[in-house]
């Protein structure tokens, strides 16, 4: 098993190399001699953890997506009507800047305006963006592993009752039983069942997504701020959803805390409400783009070096970077899994404490 690990982790490692190698060296020939002072690395990393309308894998390896506005109605095309539209010049390239004027649209900096008068874009337009992104594309095909992996689990289960479990299923119901057993029921009690299903389903989905941001060309979408406060948000509905009589009455009079303190307490406790889910989004938002940006950093320092060092430099480094490179990566597989672990543990904890009994909390359980 480990050696099969150990294989899989220096493949994962030899495609990345690969990857970002394409990615970064491969330049038009018309623009060599400006090569020096086109590669920034700050460039680099926001535009491999930020949204794209593009599936980008490598250096002129992309897959377009739908885009789909509403502007005056509905419209559909596809993204590559933007990224090899022929008015796009190579100055526009370089600024981020596609437009196509038979559509009369420009996709500026990821964003969708119309072509103004002076054949720029209209900042002023107001356009409805519902296009299928990166981002999109990658919530999407998690959706669609998790459902093909826990319907073949939901099969096994019923064709081998009695049975140990095989497969998948063998692999993953320790998984599952550890967050129930560990995390949710000790957290929320003897209720514990009703909440079960969207705590399963909010940590697999974190783990999944977090493991796909690391494979060379995935899309970072637990790094993204946007989806990290849905999660988030949706934690603090069912928390305020479930809370009893208890919980509220806690806000207004904590127990324990002399009246002449209660005007300072009362806001202290009530901005401690929203603090929660604002941890709970910040923390997997930074920690999961935090590991993207050192991989990034680590495997531009090749290109850094063979900027400065001349052509040989940075394959010259490169040995030492993948390895300080596999060693990050070995280390955000463990991140993947915690932040997941964490995510879902602080929202046990606070249905648990929302849903809480006067009595029991009298008695510390």
């Amino acid at each position: 098993m480990f050696q099969s690990l150990r294989h899989t982790f220096f493949a994962t490692f030899a495609l990345l190399f690969v990857t970002f190698s394409v990615a970064f060296a491969e330049e038009p020939a018309h623009d060599h001699e400006h090569k020096e002072s086109k590669f920034n690395i700050g460039e680099m990393i926001m535009h491999h953890i930020a949204d794209a309308h593009e599936w980008e894998f490598a250096h002129g390896a992309a897959i377009p997506l739908p885009v789909i506005i509403y502007d005056n109605g509905l419209k559909v095309f596809s993204s590559s009507n933007f990224y090899h539209s022929p008015d796009v010049t190579h100055e526009d390239h370089e600024n981020h800047v596609y437009p196509n004027k038979s559509l009369g649209y420009v996709l500026e900096h990821e964003h969708i305006y119309r072509i103004g008068a002076d054949g720029k874009a209209d900042k002023d337009s107001h356009i409805l963006d519902f296009s299928i992104t990166k981002n999109v594309a990658s919530l999407l095909l998690s959706a669609v592993i998790l459902l093909l992996i826990f319907t073949s689990v939901a099969k096994g289960y019923s064709k081998n009752k009695g049975k140990a479990p095989s497969g998948i299923q063998s692999f993953l119901e320790p998984i599952i039983l550890f967050i129930r057993d560990e995390v949710v029921k000790p957290a929320i009690g003897p209720n514990y069942e009703k909440y079960l299903p969207y705590l399963l389903t909010l940590f697999f989905f974190i783990w999944v997504n977090n493991l796909l941001g690391l494979v060379p060309g995935g899309a970072n979408l637990t790094g993204n701020i946007a989806v990290t406060l849905i999660l988030a948000v949706i934690t603090f509905i069912i928390v305020h959803f479930s809370a009893n009589k208890h919980y509220f009455a806690h806000l207004i009079k904590p127990t324990g805390v002399p009246v002449a303190l209660l005007p300072i307490m009362i806001p202290v406790e009530i901005v401690g409400v929203f603090m929660k889910p604002f941890s709970l989004m910040v923390r997997l938002f930074a920690n999961i783009t935090a590991g993207h940006i050192i991989i990034l950093s680590l495997l531009g320092l090749i290109f850094i070096a063979n900027n400065l060092g001349g052509g040989g430099t940075g394959w010259a480094v490169s040995p030492l970077v993948l390895i300080f490179t596999l060693f990050m990566n070995v280390i955000e597989l463990l991140v993947a899994f915690l932040q997941a672990f964490i995510f879902t543990l602080l929202t046990s904890m606070y249905i648990g404490s929302s849903i809480e009994e006067h009595h029991e909390a009298d008695h510390g359980h």
